[in-house]
């Protein structure tokens, strides 16, 4: 095992690493700027593969000298492409949005579970318990909904039963 190579291969590699890195970086920034604030936006699972898949692309090009930057780039730009042809054809067709993006799923309401969204998206009471207590919530019925949203994240929606019933109430 030759420990030097472990530590430092030689001055090439490192000048290769900068000058690809700075001109890789400079193009994704650029064709992030140029192709709007949706390409990064995290609304649903998709958005999140498209972003790590950014940041794998970005790594290989930094450090893989099997990838060329006229590689990397084309990559790049087809992943930003194929980011942007996703949301354009979802916004234009409701069947295509419903094929790429899962819905948002209610897993409690006015304090109670609800234990069939649960089973199907996998979340376990004690993990909804979880969620409620990290939004500051004292406990399960102290929190009017608490809803899975399409990209992964929890909200939880304060305000108690009774609370809930006093609002109606003063609204009739």
């Amino acid at each position: 095992m030759n420990w030097g190579e472990m530590v430092f291969q030689g001055w090439s590699g490192i000048v290769r690493t900068v000058i690809v890195g700075t001109l890789a970086y400079v193009f994704l920034v650029f064709s992030l700027r140029v192709s709007g604030k949706r390409t990064l936006a995290k609304l649903n699972a998709f958005d999140l593969v498209i972003t790590v898949a950014f940041g794998s692309t970005l790594a290989s090009i930094l450090l893989s000298e099997d990838v060329a930057l006229a590689e990397g780039v084309t990559a790049l730009v087809l992943l930003i492409g194929l980011q942007y042809t996703v949301t354009t054809l979802s916004v234009r067709s409701k069947g295509f949005a419903r094929a790429v993006r899962s819905e948002p799923t209610l897993l409690l309401r006015d304090g109670e579970p609800l234990p069939d969204a649960m089973r199907r998206a996998r979340v376990t009471r004690d993990e909804l318990k979880t969620v409620v207590r990290t939004e500051g919530q004292r406990g399960l019925d102290s929190v009017s909904a608490v809803i899975l949203e399409s990209d992964g994240s929890f909200s939880v929606i304060s305000g108690s039963r009774e609370g809930s019933r006093a609002q109606t109430g003063a609204a009739n």
